[in-house]
């Protein structure tokens, strides 16, 4: 059985499977082969003079099967390749952003320094039959820095954010060497078909990419396969942290507290891309076109720390700020405050008892690639007496759980029209609803996704993974 190899800008513990993120996604399939996960280890090394320090050397533990290799970063490439260019420009870019966007040339040349340093320190450490596997935007074009270092393995990639349209996508200079080194993979794995769409029809306008099937593209002497797989969550894991003592304890206490009111939750990071802004908006349109959810209806909204070295997100914490106190001001009474806004992180395994006690989840993206949280609020509910999930039609989510409430974000009344349905919505259809949404995403579900694409992966024509890319000089 092949060995898997994950790559990926940090890795995880795949002991913990309740760590969330990608440590719930790839932890079992490295368990069942053994394997190895590379990353970054969020280690930050100041070069003092010496700019190799942080190159020579790679720190290495065994959990169980699974060995986790890490590496540490100097100041200089943390801050072009991590803060510039995979958040200050591929972040907002393909949440299609383009004003937040900041195209400075350092960044680029840092970026590609980072992925040929992993290529570097990875390559030695392969064996000739890995399945590769590679996640996420920071490593683009860690595959083409491979090849060109004579890696002949199968390498897969799935992009876990969303894939830009064509003309925004352009918009990135350099956006051509971007999209070639994707041709570097064998195989390409994106959230939605929207997404794949918008990379067919990139690469057949730009690069003149020929389309040999559905799934297949030929283009700067390699073929490619590309196709949509939307990952999921481990539902029988977060039923189990919904039932343990944590999750128990955090739904009796929310039940209590909101007996005589009717909660919404947002659970998100603290990110433009998520329609924070948007949403606080529509609840206060809620409030003022419905009077009858007044001292009735409460919006807990979580939003955690992220990426706070970036300053776009100093001007949305200030933002939300205002909203949230705005609205607590102009409609909160000595016994009910509209909003509570919670600016840290809420442990995971006290998530699926917030979860179950809320009568209705804002899952309102601006753009998401896919969006975790409406699926692990369906997981969490109760079958007899579901609560109801908003749901931006602009997260990747959408395309599967369509018995959701489907709301444009930036509509403030009509997405609060929404919510005032799902607050009203009779229990009968409550629960149709949920039949269909929970059904959909336990047959989808976090092993559906690694199995579907590593056996793909595993079955690319063997003419396509062979042997150095051309075309990718000076990667």
């Amino acid at each position: 059985m092949s060995r898997l190899v994950v790559v990926s800008n940090r890795t995880g513990d795949p002991r913990n499977p309740a760590a969330g993120g990608l440590a719930v996604a790839v932890g079992e399939s490295l368990r069942q082969t053994g394997g190895l996960w590379f990353g970054w280890s969020g280690k930050i090394q100041d070069e003092h003079g010496d700019e190799k320090a942080h190159y020579d050397d790679v720190h290495a533990q065994t959990v169980g099967d699974v060995q986790l290799v890490t590496l540490d970063l100097s100041r200089r490439d943390y801050e072009t390749y991590y803060l510039g260019y995979a958040n200050s420009v591929l972040w907002p870019v393909f949440h299609y952003r383009l004003d937040l966007a900041d195209f400075d040339i350092r960044f680029v040349a840092g970026y590609r320094r980072v992925n040929e340093l992993f290529a570097r320190k990875l390559l030695p450490l392969l064996r000739s039959d890995d399945l590769i596997w590679v996640h996420d935007y920071h490593l683009i074009p860690l595959a083409a820095a491979l090849r060109a270092l004579g890696c002949g393995n199968r390498i897969g990639f799935f992009l876990h954010i969303p894939m830009p349209p064509p003309l925004i996508m352009a918009a990135i200079p350099e956006h051509e060497w971007l999209m070639k080194s994707l041709f570097a993979y064998d195989l390409v794995g994106l959230q939605s078909e929207s997404d794949v769409t918008h990379f067919c029809h990139y690469v057949e306008s730009e690069a003149h990419a020929e389309r040999l099937s559905r799934e297949r593209l030929r283009a700067f002497n390699r073929t490619l396969r590309v196709g949509a797989y939307p990952i999921g969550i481990d539902i029988d894991e977060f039923v189990r942290l919904a039932e343990a003592k944590d999750g128990r304890d955090m739904f009796l206490r929310m039940r209590e507290e909101y007996s005589r009111r009717r909660l919404l939750l947002g659970v998100d990071r603290l990110d433009y891309s998520k329609g924070l802004p948007q949403r606080v908006e529509a609840f206060r349109e809620l409030l003022a076109r419905y009077p009858e959810n007044r001292n009735r209806a409460t919006l807990i909204q979580i939003a955690s720390p992220s990426r706070e070295k970036v300053g776009a997100y100093d001007d949305l914490r200030r933002q939300m700020d205002s909203l949230c106190g705005a609205i607590n001001g102009d409609y909160g009474e000595l016994d009910w405050m509209p909003v509570r806004y919670i600016h840290r992180n809420v442990a995971r395994k006290r998530l699926p008892g917030l979860y179950r006690a809320s009568r209705v989840a804002l899952v309102t993206p601006l753009r998401d690639g896919m969006n975790l949280v409406a699926k692990e609020f369906i997981a969490a509910q109760d079958p007899a007496d579901p609560g109801m999930l908003v749901l931006s039609r602009f997260a990747g989510a959408a395309e599967q759980l369509k018995e959701a409430l489907l709301v444009n974000p930036y509509d403030i009344e009509g997405t609060a029209q929404a919510i005032e349905r799902a607050l009203t919505m009779s229990a009968d259809e409550r629960i149709q609803r949920h039949d269909a949404l929970l059904s959909r995403i336990r047959k989808h579900d976090v092993h559906w996704w690694c199995s579907t694409f590593l056996q793909a992966l595993k079955h690319v024509e063997q003419d396509v993974a062979c042997g150095p890319t051309p075309h990718h000089e000076g990667l």
